[in-house]
């Protein structure tokens, strides 16, 4: 990880356009900079990391503020460590979900003077945010300013340009369900809802919604473009010229028919405009992650915002070929990663591997696995500290062998293109200390009871989140971050609308059948180490004696079969019902990775396949 960024001349030259009245009029005594896109895209192409640019900080969560003599970072306890290493001394770090630290809009009412302007741009802030930001700052007589000029690009003389890569059509024996019907389905939710248009802006939900994919942000197999779609039945897709290619509008025509039109990417709001003036009745549907940018343009009386889209649910909820698709990945990525771990055990006495050649192995293990496409994020490959860095990154500077006498956290993850994939395993190589093994066995015991709960139709993830918690605090013990993540099938790694975590998730729309998620406690000393156990789970029906109210019940069913480790658990600590569960589910990896490895002639994975699959109950 590198050290921090001077960002002394920087700030200045913004604090200078901050005062020039040419960008907003008059000068602005605030400048906020989000960490997300146009899409409100959790991850970055390279030349939309602004917020990264101005301060050093380059976790995917953070908000900067600037005023005239302060800058100041609010990100959440995943980060806290990374941004406090990454920022110069100009820098103060808010720290999000302490008690003792303010909210962005409480900071600004209380600290900028009377009648400040706070700048923001208004394509890279919510509706909802921008909205609630401007009330806030009116009550003290402060002004929240659209400032359609970026002011960090406006700095960053080599900023990277656009990527504008092929896009790919997805076919059906990996999407399972053709545009048109996707098509169907979303103009009924819209005429529920008296909606003329609904506007799609997350770049995950387009993907999905066409049945394509791209490669525009590292990781993330999307591409820029908005989509319109109208009531009766038509779609327009705003995407560069370039990436507009024969075969992308083949695809569109096989699989929903000649109702499509191609604009360019920057024509969107022209386009909005033209719609919303010819519009006298009926709605403009947006979620409310849309930007301001965007949906300002509608009329109030014309806009429709609600927390997701019907297409973000749809989504989220697997058809049977994405579920099958899914399952399937998760075998594969099984696989290779016994390949890397079986690797690993014989090479790290060596002492030749570190951090990042261990992260190019894994990878190298994955792209002899069928249908593989890439990573779908950045190899957390962590050694001793480093663990303690919830989101590390290893780089040339921090780069450190992989050792014998400490934890090695790696989280990592998969595309296919029948699935993503993400799992996280702790290891150790040598000894574990008794310390160490206690924080990994109440880790997973958390894990263990968070996976065989039972819980009814459409509770809201958020109800669960204390079940992975229990055994940590009852030791007084904890982790900053939350407890299970949505995952796209062959998309994003981190998917809405749905989440496990002690925060309240408003868009949540309550669990489901077939949806996915991630189940991954951890628990972390800074400066020590770090662990978490991460595995993706399925969302099933429970069979229950009974059925309250013809509610409904639901558990999980665990896809990730990569080996819990064994010589890190302190098997006295296990109650007979988790020694049964754990045992059980190494019987299945045993079962279904296998057969796989054998067929694949990797021996060395299999024999540690079988031993870390011993029963613990003999």
């Amino acid at each position: 990880m590198s050290g921090p960024k001077v960002t002394t001349n920087l700030l200045k030259q913004l604090r200078n356009l901050m005062q020039n009245a040419k960008y907003a009029n008059e000068s602005i005594q605030a400048y906020i900079v989000p960490s997300i896109d146009a899409h409100n895209s959790e991850y970055l192409a390279e030349c939309d990391k602004l917020r990264s640019f101005i301060s050093g900080f380059d976790g995917s969560a953070g908000t900067a503020l600037i005023t005239q003599n302060k800058a100041l970072m609010w990100t959440d306890g995943r980060y806290y460590l990374q941004a406090s290493k990454q920022m110069d001394s100009n820098w103060l770090l808010m720290k999000e979900g302490d008690p003792n630290t303010p909210k962005q809009a409480s900071w600004l009412v209380k600290n900028l003077p009377s009648g400040s302007r706070v700048g923001v741009d208004p394509k890279l802030i919510t509706y909802d945010n921008f909205v609630n930001l401007k009330k806030e700052l009116e009550t003290v007589g402060h002004k929240l300013i659209p400032v359609n000029a970026n002011l960090v690009e406006l700095l960053w003389d080599d900023r990277p340009k656009r990527s504008l890569n092929p896009i790919e059509p997805l076919p059906l024996l990996f999407s399972g369900k053709p545009v048109g019907e996707k098509l169907k389905e979303v103009v009924g939710s819209m005429r529920e809802e008296n909606a003329k248009y609904l506007v799609l802006t997350a770049l995950d939900q387009i993907a999905w919604f066409l049945n394509l994919r791209g490669s525009d942000i590292e990781f993330n197999p999307v591409f820029f473009s908005y989509v319109i779609v109208s009531s009766d039945s038509r779609l327009v897709l705003f995407v560069d010229p370039q990436q507009a290619t024969e075969k992308v509008r083949r695809h569109l025509s096989d699989e929903a028919g000649n109702i499509f039109e191609i604009k360019p990417y920057d024509s969107i709001e022209n386009h909005l405009k033209d719609l919303a003036g010819s519009l006298d009745r009926g709605f403009v549907w947006f979620s409310d992650s849309s930007s301001y940018a965007l949906t300002s343009i509608v009329p109030k009386k014309h806009l429709l915002l609600t927390d997701t889209t019907p297409v973000e649910l749809m989504k989220a909820i697997k058809n049977p070929v994405e579920v099958r698709g899914m399952r399937n990945a998760h075998v594969k990525d099984a696989a290779a990663l016994c390949c890397y771990f079986a690797w690993l055990e014989k090479q790290v006495p060596k002492g030749t591997v570190t951090e990042i050649s261990g992260a190019n192995k894994l990878h190298e293990f994955r792209k002899l696995q069928l249908d593989f496409v890439g990573d779908s994020f950045d190899t957390i490959s962590s050694v001793g500290p480093h663990g303690a860095i919830i989101h590390y990154k290893p780089d040339a500077s921090s780069d450190t062998p992989i050792r014998s006498d400490c934890l090695y956290l790696c989280d990592s993850g998969a595309q296919f293109r029948d699935g993503t994939t993400d799992v996280t395993r702790t290891l150790h190589f040598g000894t574990p200390t008794n310390y160490e093994k206690e924080c990994y066995t109440r880790v997973l015991k958390g894990q263990l009871k968070l996976a065989r709960s039972v819980f009814p139709m459409k509770i809201k993830g958020n109800y669960l989140d204390s079940f992975a918690r229990e055994y940590l605090w009852e030791a007084g013990l904890d982790y900053p971050h939350g407890t299970g993540h949505g995952i796209g099938h062959y998309l994003n790694v981190h998917e809405g609308p749905m989440g496990i975590s002690w925060r309240p998730i408003n868009q949540d729309p309550g669990l489901q059948p077939n949806m996915f998620l991630s189940n991954e406690p951890g628990y972390y000393e800074d400066g020590k180490f770090g662990i978490r156990i991460e595995d993706i789970v399925q969302i099933i029906p429970a069979q229950t004696p009974y059925n309250y109210s013809g509610k409904e019940f639901l558990t999980f069913d665990t896809i990730t079969l990569v080996p819990k480790i064994i010589k890190l658990i302190s098997v006295t600590m296990l109650t007979n019902e988790e020694i049964t569960q754990l045992d059980g589910y190494h019987k299945k990896c045993r079962e279904i990775v296998g057969p796989l490895l054998i067929e694949q002639g990797y021996t060395d994975a299999k024999e540690w396949l079988w031993r870390e699959t011993e029963p613990i109950r003999k």
